[in-house]
């Protein structure tokens, strides 16, 4: 049980399989866990958890509402291997979107960002680096780099 939860944090709501893709999302980032699972009744069950040390709720209530790219969870991550893991981990068996964007199998959409995109967006070749990247599902950092100079 939490004994002190968060003041603030995201509550995301699951038709279904909330509690697997919360085990599913503390595997792939680093200071993540589920923090507590339970079940309500028979057709809600609430999961608080902590990814990358940020606090999140699922709440899987039935089909009432649905989740949608109005809101992602957006991942700086530090290199093409952390992006290439991240990207293929959460777009099995969901879809690639463009720009660094996929809605994974459980209907969350993430946006998985390298760190180097945000440094050459700021640079001299911005303009080029960010035609490169419209061009992009996932994040090919060597491309944006080629693009700049």
């Amino acid at each position: 049980m939490l004994t002190s939860p968060p003041k603030l944090r995201t509550c995301l709501w699951f038709h279904d399989r909330a509690r697997e893709a919360a085990e599913l999302y503390v595997t792939l980032l680093p200071d993540s866990r589920i923090d507590e699972a339970s079940e309500v009744d028979a057709d809600v069950v609430v999961v608080e958890l902590t990814l990358a040390n940020v606090p999140y709720q699922f709440l899987q209530a039935g089909p009432h509402f649905t989740l949608t790219p109005a809101a992602s969870i957006s991942v700086l991550t530090e290199d093409q291997a952390e992006t290439d893991r991240l990207w293929h981990k959460l777009s099995d068996g969901g879809e690639e979107g463009m720009c660094g964007w996929l809605t994974d199998r459980f209907g969350v959409s993430w946006q998985i960002v390298p760190r180097r995109l945000l440094e050459l967006q700021g640079g001299p070749g911005a303009e080029a680096v960010r035609a490169a990247m419209f061009k992009m599902k996932k994040i090919e950092i060597a491309a944006l780099e080629e693009a700049a100079a």
